[in-house]
């Protein structure tokens, strides 16, 4: 392991002369046959003397020096100073969360943004979408009598104001990418403006497309550029009938009769936030089911809660092949195609139609090919600690990617766990972050969140590796908090591991869901077995007690603990 002492990071004075003395004496001749991109986590392997906290940024500088003497010797090309400590291309939440960590960290760090920054999230996905959200809850909320009288409450007369939404949701977006800016130059990271460029190893060019621009150094290097909405070939988006998420948020328009491509976290918001004000929805889904990377029993109840009352049809099994805009007083024509047979099944004719078939990585012009990395359906291949692998199947000193992107898990909040995994390992910190803990969730109403693998998964998982699963599930309806909200549809679901207690996933449909998965988040990245959670104590009346009755339910056939839940390693 390494030595806690010498990972510290703190302004320091001058080192000490014995311990300058014995560190000078340290030969580095062994590590000329180690991988480069490992060096500086095997030299911080030494075992130095007891260091106090602030003589260790000393060392970490002396330590700079030979890595990079190393990294010449074995790349001849590269610098022998930076500019920079550490450049991010990319300032979504991915690259911000990344910068905020080496800041942290004492690094000298530069961001490289040629939209906006806050990239997709903040701007076109996650934050303004919430937003929306908001409002439809409050809609649907408002427009349900039945639940209303039930409470006691009268209401009469719910309407909105098209442009009032949307300029709350753009306003959101607005305010939050003005926050993230300010935080950057708060703590001193260089923002540099245009389209970020790698003309070779720990070099980056930046600028306005088709202009020479400016060229930094950097010591190490991360990716961060994110995704786009993908857009299957066939489907003509003109940004106001045919639209993608990107024009969605916007609301310029609310339709009568909107189809929706694809039923994912993406398509079903879109479809919580147009029923409620007042669109009908149809689902366009190429899988056999709804919902298709839903655990099938959250996908089978969240259907009957969040679709089938409300005014949603679906097409599944069918692919819109062909999409024409609507013009000239002509609807949006669909054309659907059977994902099996590949034959037309039948023709839609709508008022608009959203393209949610996921997003595609944003990584041309990136000049990956001045460091003979390829892509992989767009996506930039790496390892588990980021590290980007070139085409021969080497590892690019020196040069990580985090986000979607990489394609690992195209979540913001992954993105910015990459990152900050990513300035641990730069720092001299190994660490694997555990995709396995990472949770998701789909902001409909109710709530879908989820951590970990689902039934199907957990099962395959187990027969490949010679284990039982076991399910345990629990309801809103006997939840306290649920019933006095008059909110008790809703189910969680525990998989897991009855020989040791491992939880090897969490699923939940119902109130405030996408809060709740936390708990089962936290216990999985720190290997908190079944057994010792049953122990945690949760305030009455709360909705955390759903969790805590599912975990109280699960039965656990030996006292042994699961091997994470002895000792975790980060």
């Amino acid at each position: 392991m390494h030595s806690s002492s010498v990972l510290s990071l703190s302004n320091c004075s001058v080192l000490k002369r014995s311990h300058r003395n014995q560190i000078e004496k340290l030969s580095f001749t062994p590590l000329k046959n180690l991988r480069f991109c490992g060096l500086r986590n095997e030299i911080l392997a030494f075992e130095f003397l007891k260091l106090n906290r602030c003589e260790t940024q000393r060392v970490r500088n002396f330590l700079r020096n030979k890595i990079v003497a190393a990294s010449v010797a074995e790349n001849g090309n590269a610098p022998t100073s930076f500019d920079y400590d550490l450049v991010i291309i990319g300032a979504g939440v991915g690259g911000h969360g990344a910068a905020l960590h080496a800041v942290e960290k004492g690094l000298k760090t530069a961001i490289i943004e040629g939209d906006v920054i806050g990239g997709t999230c903040v701007n076109r996905g996650c934050v303004p979408s919430k937003a929306l959200l908001a409002v439809s809850g409050r809609m649907r909320e408002l427009k349900n009598k039945h639940h209303l009288k039930a409470l006691g409450i009268q209401v009469s007369g719910a309407g909105y104001d098209r442009q009032a939404v949307a300029d709350h949701a753009n306003n959101l977006a607005s305010k939050i990418r003005n926050n993230l800016t300010n935080s950057l130059k708060a703590l001193g990271v260089d923002i540099l403006t245009g389209v970020g460029t790698i003309t070779g190893p720990q070099r980056v060019k930046y600028g306005k497309v088709g202009f020479s621009g400016s060229e930094v150094t950097a010591r190490d290097i991360i990716i961060a550029t994110g995704s786009v909405p993908f857009v299957p070939r066939g489907i003509e988006v003109d940004g106001k009938t045919v639209i993608t998420s990107d024009h969605a948020l916007k609301l310029e328009f609310v339709p009568e009769w909107i189809a929706i491509v694809g039923s994912g976290y993406i398509g079903l918001e879109f479809s919580d936030v147009y029923t409620a004000l007042g669109s009908e929805v149809t689902f366009i889904e190429a899988l056999d089911q709804l919902m298709p990377g839903f655990d099938p029993e959250i996908s089978k109840l969240a259907q009957r809660i969040l679709v089938n009352p409300r005014k949603i049809d679906y097409h599944t099994g069918v692919f819109a092949t062909k999409i024409t805009p609507a013009k000239d007083g002509r609807p949006v024509v669909i054309e659907l195609t059977d994902a099996k047979t590949k034959e037309v099944k039948d023709t839609l004719e709508v008022d608009a139609a959203l393209i949610a078939t996921g997003r595609a990585p944003f990584t041309n012009g990136l000049g990956l090919e001045n460091i003979n990395v390829l892509t992989q359906r767009g996506f930039i291949p790496v390892d588990e600690r980021m590290r980007v692998v070139d085409a021969d199947g080497n590892l690019v000193p020196h040069l990580y990617c985090i986000g979607d992107a990489n394609g690992k898990m195209m979540l913001a909040h992954a993105a910015s766990a990459q990152g900050i995994s990513v300035v641990e390992q730069v720092s001299g910190r190994d660490h694997v972050l555990n995709h396995l803990s990472i949770p998701a969730a789909c902001f409909t109403h109710p709530e879908i969140s989820m951590v970990g693998l689902t039934e199907p998964q957990a099962r395959e998982k187990a027969e490949k590796e010679g284990f039982e699963i076991s399910i345990a599930k629990t309801s809103f309806k006997a939840n306290t908090k649920a019933m006095a909200e008059n909110e008790g549809e809703g189910l969680a679901k525990l998989i897991y591991r009855p020989d040791n207690g491992e939880i090897l996933g969490v699923h939940i449909f119902g109130m405030h869901a996408a809060d709740l998965i936390h708990e089962a988040s936290n216990a999985i990245a720190l290997g908190t077995s079944i057994q010792d959670i049953k122990f945690a104590v949760h305030a009455h009346p709360t909705l955390s007690e759903v969790l805590d009755e599912l975990f109280k339910s699960s039965k656990v056939t030996s006292h042994n603990h699961h091997p994470l839940s002895e000792s975790v390693v980060v």
